[in-house]
């Protein structure tokens, strides 16, 4: 009964999370409507007021910034990548990837359609 709430897709249809930090939410907004805009991915949520501590130049740093969660599909990470990386004001944008196996079907059909890069 569960089973059928969930959808099981196959590699050549792979969902992807795609994390993406940004220094402010302007920057993470303009990122993440710029993504939606162009179909690249479905939707884009944003999580301001994380903190992250990292090493950079040979320092430790420490700074407030914007996780943006965005949902799109396996062919089009390198797409996402690229633009992310056109718009963001860091050297070395974090951008990664998490693949999504499971989920409501309709939800999953969703990101399907919406990160198809059809207008």
């Amino acid at each position: 009964m569960i089973q059928q709430f969930y959808l099981k897709v196959t590699v050549k249809e792979m969902h992807r999370l795609i994390y993406i930090t940004a220094a402010t939410t302007e920057e993470a907004t303009t990122i993440a409507r710029t993504l939606v805009e162009e179909k690249l991915v479905a939707c884009c949520n944003l999580i301001p007021q994380i903190k992250s501590i990292y090493h950079w130049q040979g320092e430790i740093q420490e700074d407030s910034e914007v996780l943006i969660l965005a949902k799109s599909q396996e062919n089009r990470v390198s797409a996402v990548i690229s633009r992310v990386t056109e718009l963001h004001s860091y050297d070395c944008p974090c951008i990664t990837t998490v693949s999504l196996s499971e989920g409501h079907p309709e939800y999953l059909k969703w990101v399907l359609n919406q990160s198809s890069g059809q207008k």
